[in-house]
């Protein structure tokens, strides 16, 4: 298994290349050069299996130059029980007839990055000791949120590995920010940003394919990754819990062999669903996969009339994971839907940076439309869902699955397709406690961070998780802050390079 960049083809890496170096050298996003296929008889004695048998089984299949009984030991690293809860990290839940939930938040930072952040470190391990000489890791990260801690999460202490992640200083929701803040170890650095997301993830996409900031840290032994769903070890473990679901739909006999199921996703940096798609493309009958927006719904744009246009007013929403207008990700599903024209997703990668805005040719555009299906809604239809979701069935979810239902709802009543669904559920409610709050009895300004995770837990009797109990009366380490523009000396204060 070779992986190709997704600007220039003839770029070609193992995988232990691609997830050490975290992007091509000319900016693209590595992709496999073939998809590995998947048979029912492959998914059949996958139903059997426990999470890490199921992880082992999907990630050998990409992971060409690592042995099994390497996988083997990541996957085992990363899903313990310690750290999720059970041997089960990625658990269904039947909301009504048809429709299930797959809770992705079980890990240790409540949000569904710990499904990947948790084995890549080990993924890291592995391939920086096929590949990167002595050199020591360093990993650079833009968050909306949750990638940030998770990826803190994962890497702290990691040997020969420093990690440093850049937010937007009024883009993520207090409980996040106090994650990120307060975060142990002596691997790590948090700055926020004069910003939103778009600026932090392209100042670091700026920093990672800088050749002089590359050579700088050479000099000092050390060489950049990353942690966000860019590099291909942090999207290839989000497929593993796509096919489980399949999976776990069949062990409990709510589908037979081959029987379609849709995908419903929220989704910002377009990484989550896309791995939905790889999903699919391996052999799971997975038949629509629905992309769900806040009132960012630039993505819902593009699936629905074949133009992608940044070039509109960013706002900062209850969903603040996916306040994002600049959706990396989807630069690989233009590489697989061209037939891997490389030349077309360069030149539409630089149309996006230098105008804002690129429109695909009909012939991708129909394809795009026959895959998938995309809606948006508002903060106030958000809050709307979470309160009669939780008055119906007794089931609260946060602000980013809701926008998910809720575009999953609409779907479902305009289309009339009636498919069984997994929608992705990709937070805690308690991450977003104010609008999960406000959302069941309203206004809630009076109350701090964590009077509003009591008076919820009051209201819900919903079990508060303890990694995010535990931060109550937790200092900050890191307090910086600075503009887009200085962030490359943001890095080299934070690694003490002179």
């Amino acid at each position: 298994m070779m992986y190709n960049s997704t600007r220039d083809r003839s770029v070609q890496a193992t995988a232990a290349e691609a997830i050490a170096a975290g992007i091509s050298v000319e900016g693209g996003l590595f992709v496999p050069s073939t998809l590995p296929q998947l048979s029912f008889a492959d998914i059949e004695a996958m139903i059997g299996q426990s999470y890490v048998e199921r992880a082992t089984t999907v990630l050998s299949r990409f992971l060409g130059d690592f042995t099994e009984d390497e996988v083997r030991e990541c996957a085992a690293a990363a899903y313990t029980v310690e750290r999720f809860g059970s041997e089960q990290p990625a658990p269904l839940y039947t909301l009504k007839d048809g429709v299930h939930i797959q809770e992705l938040w079980h890990g240790p930072t409540c949000a569904f990055k710990d499904m990947a952040l948790q084995i890549l470190p080990h993924l890291m391990r592995v391939s920086a000791g096929k590949t990167a000489d002595g050199k020591e890791i360093v990993i650079l990260v833009a968050t909306s949120g949750d990638t940030g801690k998770a990826a803190l999460e994962g890497f702290r202490d990691a040997p020969h590995t420093r990690i440093l992640v850049f937010y937007p200083e009024d883009g993520v929701s207090p409980m996040q920010k106090l994650q990120m803040t307060t975060q142990e170890g002596e691997n790590v650095g948090v700055c926020a940003i004069r910003g939103n997301f778009d600026d932090a993830q392209s100042g670091v996409k700026t920093i990672f394919t800088d050749e002089r900031v590359r050579a700088r840290l050479a000099q000092q032994g050390m060489q950049f990754s990353s942690a966000n769903s860019i590099n291909w070890g942090r999207l290839v473990p989000q497929i593993v819990y796509y096919i489980s679901a399949y999976c776990d739909l069949l062990k409990n006999g709510t589908i037979k062999m081959g029987d379609p199921i849709n995908v419903a996703v929220p989704t910002g940096n377009f990484g989550n669903i896309l791995a939905a798609y790889y999903a699919r493309e391996m052999g799971v009958p997975i038949a629509k996969l629905i992309c769900a927006s806040n009132c960012n719904n630039v993505l819902t744009d593009f699936l629905t009339t074949g133009t992608y246009d940044r070039n509109r007013p960013f706002h900062t929403t209850v969903s603040p994971s996916m306040d994002i207008l600049i959706s990396s990700n989807l630069e690989r599903l233009l590489y697989h839907l061209s037939g891997a024209n490389d030349g077309m997703v360069a030149d539409l990668m630089k149309q996006l940076a230098d105008n804002g805005c690129y429109t695909v040719s009909d012939e991708i555009r129909e394809k795009v439309t026959a895959l998938f299906a995309a809606g948006w809604c508002d903060d106030d239809d958000t809050k709307t869902t979470i309160r009669e979701i939780f008055e119906q069935y007794g089931y609260l979810c946060d602000t980013h699955t809701a926008v998910a239902v809720r575009v999953y709802e609409q779907y479902r009543r305009d289309s009339g397709d009636t498919t069984p669904v997994v929608i992705a559920s990709t937070a805690n409610p308690y991450k977003f406690s104010a609008s999960v709050l406000e959302a069941l009895q309203g206004p809630c300004d009076d109350l701090d961070e964590f009077a509003r995770v009591d008076a919820l837990f009051e209201k819900t009797a919903c079990p508060i998780p303890k990694p995010l109990a535990t931060l109550k009366g937790k200092q900050p380490r890191f307090t910086g802050c600075c503009d887009r523009d200085d962030m490359e000396q943001a890095v080299y204060d934070l690694l003490h390079v002179r």
